[in-house]
């Protein structure tokens, strides 16, 4: 056995799509790219036979080192903090802006808290942010049963203030590695209250042996004055690294797949392969997992 990727099934009217909630998990370390390609090829083979009509793009801590042939595909990142460096040096690596709000929200009396009895709060906030942004969230009880499903390897974190909630965040992890898989902020969050929360996220992770920490999720080369350019800005501030990677979808069903493809663009301008596409041809990925501009 070389590799092993699972998958999820979904299915939205007589369309059905297949999704990946993890990239490509390499069992012996010598794997080629090449090989990985061979065996991405093969598990559309494997979804072809079992009626699959569209391979949607992953979930975004999913980072391919490689994309089948035939897949469209585009350059994407993440920054990952190394959290077996010691504390000392983590702060060290926080960008001064970054350390000055933490500071300033720590001596006005931000209270961190967590547990799954915020889950409910924790909802409603990233909801709330999420319709600022126009951005849809699964439902209350899909929400909920993914908390659980993951059992004591979730935090369900809350930042306050005077009484009320700041900013939230949940973070599945294992020892591997964290996940920043949602946030969430207040209207008008007291200044700081989401860097602080980041940070005690980071330490208590660090505290219980995880390894790294995954801020899920950076566009390639924005606009420089996008809003995705001031959240790489503010993720890298932490001190992570950038690592790269690709995003795909596959096409197994024509028809069904363009249904998928309109829908997207009807409900969301597209997916974020369709987004980040055209820069395919502008960067290429070293073996250091970098983007390279192309000559």
């Amino acid at each position: 056995m070389l590799c092993v990727l699972p998958y999820t099934i979904i299915k939205m009217g007589p369309i059905k799509m297949a999704r990946f909630r993890v990239e490509t998990i390499r069992i012996e370390p010598e794997v080629s790219n090449r090989q990985e390609t061979e065996f991405l090829n093969l598990t559309v083979n494997y979804l072809r036979k079992l009626k699959v009509d569209v391979i949607i793009p992953a979930s975004t801590n999913c980072l391919f080192r490689t994309y089948p042939e035939k897949a469209k595909a585009a350059p994407y990142g993440s920054h990952i903090i190394d959290l077996t460096q010691t504390e000392d040096n983590l702060w060290k690596n926080v960008h001064q802006k970054h350390r000055n709000v933490i500071r300033n929200a720590e001596k006005k009396g931000v209270k961190i808290v967590e547990g799954p009895e915020y889950i409910e709060v924790a909802y409603n906030l990233i909801k709330e942010t999420f319709q600022r942004s126009n951005m849809k969230l699964m439902s209350l009880s899909s929400f909920k049963r993914m908390i659980y499903s993951l059992g004591n390897h979730v935090k369900v974190m809350l930042a306050e203030y005077d009484g009320n909630v700041q900013a939230c965040a949940v973070i599945p992890f294992s020892l591997y590695r964290a996940y920043y898989l949602y946030g969430g902020t207040a209207t008008r969050p007291l200044t700081g209250s989401m860097n602080y929360l980041q940070w005690r996220s980071i330490i208590d992770l660090k505290l219980i042996g995880v390894r790294s920490y995954d801020f899920c999720g950076a566009r390639i080369a924005p606009d420089k004055d996008s809003k995705a350019a001031g959240l790489i800005m503010y993720k890298e501030r932490f001190g992570g690294k950038l690592h790269g990677g690709y995003m795909w979808k596959y096409s197994i069903n024509p028809i069904r797949s363009l249904i998928y493809n309109i829908g997207v663009r009807i409900l969301k301008g597209g997916d974020i392969v369709d987004a980040e596409h055209h820069k395919l041809s502008c960067f290429r990925l070293n073996d250091n997992g970098e983007f390279e501009k192309r000559n």
